[in-house]
């Protein structure tokens, strides 16, 4: 059974239509990828299937039991205030010295346990941020843009660490970005969303799509065979790729 099923979403705001007729599943220990460009319901979607917000139509069924882990864009923490990433890790409840070992290392920042956040460069902030959604173990992890900020090779590194993760824990991975010379080939599949799924596939297929060059051009192409992962081979078909023009947010 699917982690998470997307039917038929959409999603609006008052009168603006942020998401129209969404569906997408995703599979046990998958990383997927959401591309589109600014505007395109990404963010919208992702608090759909987490229940932030309601659908104006359609529905998201999670699997029994299903637990999610969440890094966010963006977390402010006052600089002025003194905590360490152990005692931030803790916040969550029920946290064990163990636990925190555990997914500071699996985070790939082992060594941070008593540093300062208010220290901690941009690129260790996130992977304390990842640190933190792997605490209770999920089956799902999200993340909102979470390498926004970062020069490439930082988010290059995050999303080496993610598929580390997917490897060593077995959790399924559902992310938006916009790098995508970087994040697109770190994925099983690649969903180009624009207010509605415009192409969905294997990245070289998404990549190669009209519906993608018309969104971003063709200048990712060189990139995504240096990022390539072994897990493309074989599988280089589209679920589906479809020329939409509806009105998208």
């Amino acid at each position: 059974m699917s982690l998470v099923q997307v039917e038929g979403l959409s999603v609006r705001y008052g009168a603006r239509t942020a998401l129209s007729r969404v569906s997408l599943r995703v599979e046990p220990s998958e990383i997927v990828t959401i591309v589109g460009p600014n505007g395109s319901g990404k963010t919208s979607l992702l608090r759909a299937i987490i229940g932030a917000i309601k659908p104006f139509q359609g529905r998201v069924v999670q699997a029994g039991s299903l637990k999610i882990g969440y890094v966010p864009q963006k977390l402010h923490i006052d600089e002025t205030l003194p905590i360490t990433v152990s005692r931030f890790l803790k916040l969550s409840g029920g946290v064990t010295a163990a636990d925190i070992d555990y997914t500071l290392a699996q985070a790939g920042v082992p060594e941070l346990e008593k540093a300062q956040l208010s220290q901690l460069s941009g690129g260790q902030f996130q992977r304390v941020l990842l640190a933190r959604a792997l605490i209770a173990k999920p089956d799902l992890l999200l993340l909102d843009e979470a390498t926004q900020g970062l020069d490439q090779r930082g988010s290059a590194s995050f999303y080496q660490q993610i598929e580390t993760v997917r490897q060593n824990t077995g959790c399924a991975v559902l992310m938006i970005s916009h790098e995508l010379h970087v994040v697109m080939s770190a994925s099983d599949r690649v969903i180009c969303l624009n207010g509605h799924v415009c192409c969905e596939g294997t990245p070289a297929v998404v990549a190669s799509a009209p519906e993608y060059r018309a969104l971003f051009g063709t200048g990712t192409g060189g990139a995504l065979a240096l990022y390539r992962h072994e897990h493309d081979h074989g599988h280089d078909h589209a679920d589906h790729c479809h020329d939409h023009t509806e009105a998208t947010e």
